[in-house]
């Protein structure tokens, strides 16, 4: 006898989701907070989000005092993240912050929040303006939290991921200042390129832009008459960077200001 085709699909629906839902849809709780968190771990685990809100929201209201309750909210947060949900991850996991600061898992909240800003933030794609071209909010987001994590808690097992992703978002930062200081030494609008080439040594230090970015300050400010300030520019150029090919030129025009 053959199925209807409508509760054929159902079986087959049923099949290749969850284990722990019901013919009829319904949630297989378990009785204890351990088991119904692991499930919602588990079921996270196979991209089954629903399910997995389920058990951790279940977890949540029926075993509030629980350590598995605290845990439950942490991989809501982490459902968000899988989920794309950049900014709500972010959120979640700075509210896991302020709600529990002496957690055991505390300390992964807070890198996280660092980089699902990161995440959230433009990308490069095809067809479309490179990343530093565009709005850098975000990443401006993930490098602060990521740069006070850092400084808080240098010893921490997450530091050395926190500072990989701090690279990460000042290596974008820097870019983005290059990119408007080009923008403006080309079109001959100085004061705006020495802003940004200033902007960048100073705030991006040792960045792949840092021996350019110098040479041109210099320039920059030789163009309004900042004689003192192009000087300090070479010099820094030349004490920072000794191997670098603009040497001789920084150094020619130097001498050429004393």
């Amino acid at each position: 006898m053959r199925l209807p085709a409508a509760l054929a699909l159902c079986v087959l629906l049923s099949a290749c989701g969850s284990k722990r839902v019901s013919f009829s849809g319904q949630i297989k709780y378990e009785p204890t907070a351990e088991a119904n968190y692991e499930a919602g771990v588990d079921e996270l685990k196979h991209d089954n989000f629903s399910e997995a809100v389920k058990f951790f929201e279940y977890v949540r209201t029926k075993f509030p005092f629980s350590k598995y309750a605290p845990l439950s909210e942490l991989r809501l947060a982490d459902l968000k993240f899988d989920q794309e949900r950049y900014v709500e991850a972010a959120e979640a996991y700075q509210q896991f912050v302020t709600m529990h600061p002496t957690h055991e898992e505390v300390e992964y909240a807070e890198l996280r929040v660092g980089l699902s800003y990161l995440r959230d933030a433009p990308g490069d794609f095809v067809l479309f303006p490179p990343a530093h071209e565009k709005d850098q909010r975000q990443v401006e987001k993930a490098a602060r939290a990521l740069r006070d994590f850092v400084q808080a808690k240098p010893d921490s097992k997450h530091a050395p991921q926190a500072r990989k992703l701090l690279a990460e978002a000042e290596g974008r930062l820097a870019s983005h200042e290059w990119y408007v200081g080009e923008y403006y030494f080309k079109r001959k609008r100085w004061a705006g390129a020495a802003g940004r080439y200033e902007a960048l040594v100073a705030k991006y230090p040792g960045s792949r832009h840092e021996a350019e970015a110098l040479m041109k300050l210099a320039r920059s400010y030789l163009e309004i008459d900042e004689k003192h300030r192009a000087r300090t520019a070479l010099q820094k150029l030349i004490v920072k960077h000794p191997q670098d090919p603009r040497r001789p030129e920084a150094e020619k025009l130097l001498a050429s200001l004393r």
